[in-house]
């Protein structure tokens, strides 16, 4: 499985896989199947009402082609790099950088659908089909890609268990609570699940913050938040 490896500026290295043809066609044809259904009401609508009234025949037709048009550009805009094809396939797009996209990099995976998409998709296929990080042509111009938000590693394949020899890190973890370490487990699995680190630092800083230490420098938030359940599994099973 193609991934893409980003070291954020907390040092925190994620792999992102990255999303293939195939999850892509899904989710155009998610998208696609919603503009049939709204071109079907929009046909009911326009009998119901708009019989011999051209002026509502119009704007209809004008409304529903100018949503068509700027669906996908409006959608990443606003729903964080996703349409809702994209959403339901869990696939989303980032900057090869790892960083959130700009509009302007959303601008131009926009405009060159016409030469990725809308030529009978031949020109985006052959391109994601040879690009090594799966890049249609907009993407490789706006410095795109698209990766799954389903994680290569799950929560609980990650040992939180401690064995007798192990040396606690912070012995004062154990200051925290049942529902505290709760939810740094959520916050991990949610990590898991969306490859997002920003509620990762914020639950670091908190937790830090909490136990009134300071976050090594030679390890990263990740791996904090990881040794602060190690810590209190020990020390608590020894109290």
């Amino acid at each position: 499985m193609e991934t893409i490896t980003v070291n954020t500026s907390q040092h925190v290295v994620i792999d992102y896989p990255v999303a293939g043809i195939g999850e892509r066609l899904a989710a155009s044809s998610i998208d696609l199947g919603i503009f049939w259904i709204l071109y079907i009401l929009g046909l009911l609508i326009g009998i119901s009402i708009g019989q011999n009234n051209e002026t509502v025949i119009i704007i209809l037709v004008v409304i529903y082609f100018s949503c068509f048009i700027f669906y996908s550009l409006l959608c990443e805009i606003f729903m964080n790099g996703q349409s809702v094809g994209k959403k339901i396939l869990k696939i989303k797009v980032i900057s090869i950088d790892g960083g959130q996209p700009g509009i302007g990099q959303y601008a131009i995976r926009w405009l060159f659908r016409i030469l990725d998409v809308y030529t009978t998709g031949v020109v985006g296929i052959v391109a994601i089909a040879m690009s090594d990080k799966k890049q249609r042509v907009g993407d490789i111009v706006a410095g795109t890609t698209l990766i799954k938000t389903v994680p290569q590693t799950k929560v609980e394949h990650i040992a939180f268990h401690t064995n007798e020899d192990y040396i606690p890190v912070f012995t004062n973890a154990d200051l925290l609570s049942d529902r505290d370490i709760e939810l740094i487990h959520e916050v991990l699995s949610a990590y898991y699940k969306t490859r997002n680190p920003d509620l990762i630092y914020i639950t670091a800083e908190k937790v830090s913050s909490l136990l009134s230490i300071n976050i090594p420098e030679d390890m990263n938030e990740l791996a904090f938040l990881q040794t602060i359940i190690k810590d209190y599994n020990f020390v608590t099973s020894r109290g």
